[in-house]
């Protein structure tokens, strides 16, 4: 039997919703953004033997590449309907995947207990965007949360860069913070807000906000793009406007 293949994307009637953060920015919510989701979640059932683990960053789980013609047709809607609202002039590059956080408390990294930004190796003259469509039903599996620090630079940094050379026993001891994903405010992030999961929604934001995914449940969590947290995430960097 053939692979399912990708459906036409993008829902005409998409209204995009601005969801203000308590820092004073936003993040930008489209609710029924795709014309046929199920199609999109069988396609990533078909190709279930071929996620991997990630192993380029901290994120918790497998992920799976994505067609050009995917990648182009999100540049595209990013381009029509989200560039307006950053800081976003021109285009530089964009990449797309689906990704399926699968890892337990216990097996997570000291980086992986804390949030993160999409920002290393931007230039100053470049900013960047993200986003995430939600691919599963099960509210429960979590959405997005948006954090700022709550310690000054010196100690963030120290924070970030012993969460990549410490154990998580020693990094548990030094920072008084337990093996997990993070589920609100602690003494090292504040939360500045959330958007919950929702089937077929898709949220953007500025990618040097520190943020992470929502895991209020993490039994519900496993490798089958049918049942567990199915996210297609998207990256988009920019020229910043022209002063």
């Amino acid at each position: 039997m053939a692979n399912p293949v990708l459906p036409p994307l993008f829902n005409p009637k998409m209204q995009v919703v601005a969801t203000p953060l308590s820092n004073g920015q936003h993040c930008y919510v489209v609710d029924d953004v795709l014309l046929e989701p199920e199609r999109m979640v069988a396609w990533a059932a078909a190709q279930q033997a071929a996620f991997q683990p990630v192993g380029f960053s901290a994120y918790p789980g497998q992920f799976l590449l994505l067609p050009a013609e995917l990648n182009a047709a999100l540049e595209s809607f990013f381009l029509a309907y989200m560039r307006p609202l950053f800081d976003a002039r021109r285009l530089v590059r964009s990449h797309t995947r689906l990704s399926m956080v699968t890892l337990s408390p216990q097996a997570l990294r000291p980086a992986q207990w804390l949030c993160h930004s999409d920002h290393f190796g931007l230039e100053p003259s470049q900013s960047i965007q993200a986003s995430v469509l939600y691919l599963f039903k099960n509210e429960g599996l979590g959405g997005t949360g948006f954090y700022e620090p709550a310690r000054p630079a010196e100690e963030m940094k120290a924070l970030f860069d012993d969460a990549i050379k410490l154990s998580a026993a020693d990094f548990a001891t030094r920072y008084g913070l337990e093996p997990g994903y993070l589920q609100g405010s602690n003494p090292f992030f504040n939360r500045i807000g959330g958007v919950p999961a929702r089937w077929n929604r898709m949220v953007f934001y500025d990618g040097t906000i520190l943020h992470t995914s929502d895991i209020p449940s993490p039994q519900l969590l496993g490798g089958d793009p049918k049942r567990g947290r199915l996210t297609l995430n998207g990256f988009y960097t920019c020229r910043r406007n022209a002063v």
